[in-house]
């Protein structure tokens, strides 16, 4: 999984709530195990007009030519809510999303994001709408998302302080999903599987 430090993109307004995840990414496309492969059919109800997905929406904003590229999504409560197919983050990543801004979002959803290599960022509701006016105002807006310090700078020099749970920016800073972080610890798994064989040997004999 990718480190995420300090992100610096265009950024694309999704200026909608209650997003749930079966609109992130339909039912039908959830058929494969890879992580990779998702993109395309991110958004798929609004972005095409066709069930096939080669003609597109125009109407829809992330088709428009000034997001093409956007690494940051701003969008609005509750996003990610319904089902809890992890999925969703999947198709975001692979699309490009590295950062998602919003006033709030569904648990799972959340996690899943961090799990995922994807920075979920909770700003006010009123900066959130601060933002909208500004990537509306301005083509080729771009924020920086600096997860050391916490903090999502505008161009214009406003600063706007996110929290985030220890555990989940050390993850997110190392690159590392809960296998990855598992791992750190391996030599010390190994340590205790020796000595549950040693301690307790009835519990390896073969039958």
């Amino acid at each position: 999984m990718e480190s995420f430090k300090i992100l610096k993109g265009k950024t694309a307004p999704l200026d909608m709530i209650d997003v749930d995840t079966d609109q992130i990414i339909p039912k039908q496309f959830l058929k494969k195990i890879e992580r990779t492969g998702f993109g395309v059919h991110l958004f798929h109800d609004w972005r095409y007009l066709d069930d096939e997905g080669d003609i597109l929406n125009q109407d829809f904003v992330l088709n428009s030519p000034r997001y093409k590229g956007a690494k940051i999504l701003v969008t609005g409560e509750n996003f990610g809510c319904g089902s809890s197919r992890e999925h969703a983050p999947w198709a975001l990543f692979d699309y490009g999303f590295k950062c998602i801004i919003s006033p709030s979002f569904a648990d799972i959803f959340f996690n899943n994001c961090r799990k995922n290599g994807i920075l979920a960022v909770v700003l006010k509701k009123e900066e959130v709408e601060y933002l909208f006016d500004e990537i509306e105002s301005n083509e080729g807006y771009q924020l920086t998302v600096d997860l050391p310090k916490q903090v999502v700078s505008t161009p214009n020099g406003k600063n706007f302080s996110f929290e985030v749970d220890s555990f989940a920016k050390n993850c997110l800073l190392k690159g590392l999903d809960d296998i990855g972080w598992t791992l750190q610890y391996k030599e010390k798994i190994k340590d205790f599987e020796k000595k549950v064989v040693t301690q307790k040997p009835w519990l390896f004999l073969e039958k």
